[in-house]
């Protein structure tokens, strides 16, 4: 008896969880969402409830036959003292509760039923014209067509198009591709409130400088080791960041900017790309990108935008508005951002998860690339078809959308971070305290210290050598015993060794970090190695698969850029007495360098655009003036061109002194320009020399939005450069002369403009212009 009310009560919950499951979605993994996907249709609702109320009408039948069978032996036989009859109470209330749910399941299916019924009279006309539709042969909109055969045959491929109401009907393909995405003319007889008039936009908040950051910390929030380390750094940093705050605020008296909302995602640091930063921020691991998005996060709340901050995939999704699915489909709201502050892992997951609405917003975005993006290797089609492919590279983005660490090309924006600034006493103290034999060798990771025993050897001549290389029991093994090793210590302790030391030295990794520029800021001497030959993507691993070449030699001579030291930045624009590169391969250079070294008297030295004030001038400009969203591209070569149809004049005239090219007086002048076209010179190059080579011997700086005013034929001409033919290609080194054989090539992408790269059979025409004293990214007027 007990056996046959379980098995009933068994039966009951399986109906149940049958019917539920009906009701949701069939796919395994599937987002909740997408229940709307496979809601049943009229009939199969009908007949599901249906079917649910028979099953417990014959579920109730059988249990009273039961019941019945059950009087006619044990009770007739008196044994009513043995089993008394609440033990069967129970069983009478489970029957009372199945008889009220298939009472209730019946009026359900009646309810149900006159729902449909109504449902289907009032939407009578509605669908006739749902299967009425045929797809519209306009001219204006080519891809119509052939979107709607593929709708066809994969509709059901993600359940976006489900939550967009797609259901399978011809139709549905037209107003989900006309309305959601725009392949396809609207349908007439679609009421669209596009016709109604727009609401009248929401006053603009004015920016203002911020003098508290309590709530950017709260911003950033907790729960990685990672986001602890960024909020001790701008805790640490605070002071100096508000300082320089308001004295970028003087500097500005007053000038009306308006506020940003912008949205910074940390992709490296999501679970799904692997956070693999975290867990080694306590086991000395890389940290040079968590000081770069600390000092932004500062930088950008400090200038009084509104910031949202996400460091996971599902917050990201939710603040651009992601439908459910497997991200096919566009946003379902208007991009809620001016702006959205990312590195490649972020970029990869928007683009995966935005459907075509990545296209249409991703001149928004401002990618942080420690290392930079070439023009090559970002042109999708050019990167293919010349071998500049990688894994990184290929996203057709504005090149100046890439912001980097150091300037290692005017083709990215220079982004930067800052350094600890001295005042004057710690300055004093610092020259009057340091230990001119003392090193600190650069090198968190043991693997760093493996094979450099000669070399540590001979500094140990001279000088006490200190070490702060991670370990958790036993020390390094590469690590030697005359060295005193510290162990990882804390960025403040970190400091107080920097300013007892005389010397700071390198030995060939990492690449272009933060540490070298702090250890000048605090009085120390860099000592680098000279690479020979430079490192680059075809003789070390490190750079292999990044999208800059770094001295790649190719087909033709091309050269790119390349890594001739292990901090080319402190190397090229800091040098001697601070930075020292030398041949480590040759002992007597490099015993010789020491000797200098400890008997120059350096002060701390920390160049002015890796202040706070100067990240801070910097971001400002780039926000009020890079707009990549309505900048007009140049316009494309011309086709066929008969003697009415003649280009514009130059904008340019030949300078004073007839060796380049600057801004006519008389040329119109557009006063939203920016960087301004008054600091444009042109120059051209020697074969050998790069745009970036070739206006740095003169002082100046390429600049890559100065590349659509020389792409004319005329330019030559005024340069006195004579060209047999002139032809438009993609080629990431044109506008350039072939002087051998008089031919002259215009630019054809202008994606492809770029600084970087030069070729022996070409002198390329490059753009300069002046800079402002210690801010190589901000021109003399562009603040």
């Amino acid at each position: 008896r007990i056996f046959v009310l379980g098995i009933g009560f068994f039966t009951l919950c399986f109906l149940m969880t049958s019917l539920g499951g009906q009701f949701s979605a069939k796919r395994l993994g599937d987002s909740p969402f997408t229940i709307r996907t496979e809601v049943m249709g009229a009939l199969e609702s009908r007949g599901v409830l249906r079917r649910m109320s028979d099953m417990l009408e014959m579920l109730m039948k059988k249990m009273d036959i039961l019941a019945r069978l059950e009087n006619s032996t044990d009770f007739h036989k008196g044994d009513e003292a043995r089993f008394p009859l609440d033990r069967f109470q129970p069983a009478a209330g489970l029957m009372e509760r199945i008889q009220a749910i298939a009472q209730n399941v019946s009026d359900i299916a009646i309810k149900v039923d006159q729902i449909l019924r109504n449902s289907l009279l009032n939407g009578k006309v509605v669908e006739g014209r749902r299967d009425q539709c045929e797809v519209p042969r306009d001219p204006k909109y080519p891809d119509c067509a052939g979107k709607v055969e593929w709708m066809r045959a994969r509709w059901t491929s993600d359940p976006c198009y489900a939550f967009f109401g797609v259901d399978g009907t011809e139709c549905s393909f037209l107003i989900y591709l006309s309305e959601v995405e725009w392949f396809c003319p609207p349908l007439p007889w679609r009421n669209r409130t596009v016709a109604l008039p727009s609401p009248p936009p929401l006053p603009q908040v004015q920016a203002t400088f911020r003098g508290d950051l309590t709530r950017l910390l709260e911003l950033i929030g907790t729960g990685k080791e990672s986001l602890s380390f960024m909020k001790k750094r701008i805790r640490h940093l605070a002071q100096q960041w508000l300082r320089a705050a308001r004295r970028l605020e003087q500097k500005l008296k007053g000038r009306q900017r308006d506020q940003k909302h912008i949205l910074i995602h940390i992709g490296f640091l999501t679970e799904e790309s692997g956070d693999v930063f975290s867990p080694r921020v306590l086991k000395g691991g890389p940290l040079g990108e968590m000081v770069q998005w600390a000092d932004i996060l500062a930088a950008l709340f400090l200038l009084g935008h509104s910031l949202r901050v996400t460091v996971s995939l599902k917050e990201l999704q939710s603040h651009l508005g992601v439908p459910p699915g497997r991200g096919n489909c566009p946003l379902t709201n208007p991009l809620p951002f001016d702006l959205i502050y990312t590195d490649y892992h972020g970029l990869q997951q928007m683009k995966q998860h935005m459907g075509l609405s990545f296209k249409k917003y991703r001149c928004r975005v401002r990618v942080i690339d420690t290392f930079g993006t070439e023009p090559a290797y970002n042109h999708e089609e050019y990167a293919t078809l010349r071998g500049y492919r990688t894994n990184w590279g290929y996203w057709n983005l504005q090149p100046t959308q890439f912001m980097t660490m150091f300037p290692h090309t005017p083709d990215n924006s220079f982004m930067g971070f800052v350094s600890e600034e001295l005042n004057k006493t710690e300055r004093q103290f610092i020259k009057s305290n340091k230990v001119s034999s003392m090193a600190v060798v650069y090198g968190k990771e043991a693997s760093i210290w493996k094979g450099k025993e000669k070399f540590l050897a001979i500094l140990n001549k001279y000088m006490e050598i200190h070490g702060t290389v991670y370990y958790e029991t036993q020390r390094p093994p590469e690590v030697p015993a005359f060295v005193k090793n510290h162990g990882l210590l804390p960025q403040h302790e970190f400091q107080q060794l920097l300013r007892k030391a005389k010397l700071f030295i390198g030995f060939g990794f990492p690449y272009e970090g933060p540490a070298p520029l702090e250890a000048i800021a605090n009085g120390c001497v860099f000592l680098q190695a000279r690479f020979n030959p430079p490192h680059s993507s075809l003789n070390h691993e490190f750079f292999r698969g990044k999208p800059t070449s770094r001295e790649a030699s190719l087909a033709g001579g091309e050269r790119m850029g390349w890594v001739s030291s292990q901090h080319p930045y402190a190397e090229d624009f800091i040098g001697k007495p601070h930075v020292w590169t030398v041949d480590y391969n040759n002992s007597e250079e490099f015993e010789a360098a020491i000797k200098t070294i400890m008997r120059t008297q350096v002060d701390p030295y920390l160049p002015y655009e890796y202040t706070c004030e100067g990240m801070l001038e910097r971001i400002h400009a780039y926000i009020q003036h890079q707009d990549f969203c309505t900048t007009s591209s140049p316009p494309l070569p011309p086709k066929a061109k008969s003697p009415a149809m003649q280009s514009p004049p130059s904008p340019l005239a030949l300078s004073p002194n007839a060796t380049h090219l600057v801004w006519s007086l008389s040329a119109i002048r557009d006063p939203r320009a920016w960087p301004p076209v008054d600091s444009l010179q042109v120059w051209v190059s020697e074969t050998r020399h790069a745009c970036t080579e070739t206006c740095r011997r003169r002082g100046l700086v390429c600049e890559p939005t100065f590349f659509r005013f020389l792409n004319k034929k005329e330019v030559f001409l005024q340069l006195s450069i004579t060209c047999d033919s002139t032809e438009y290609e993609m080629n990431h080194l044109y506008p350039a002369v072939a002087e051998n054989v008089h031919e002259c090539y215009l630019q054809k992408e202008p994606l492809l403009f770029s600084c970087a790269g030069y070729n022996t059979k070409y002198r390329r025409l490059c753009p300069c212009r002046d800079y402002r004293k210690g801010q190589v990214a901000l021109c003399r007027d562009c603040l």
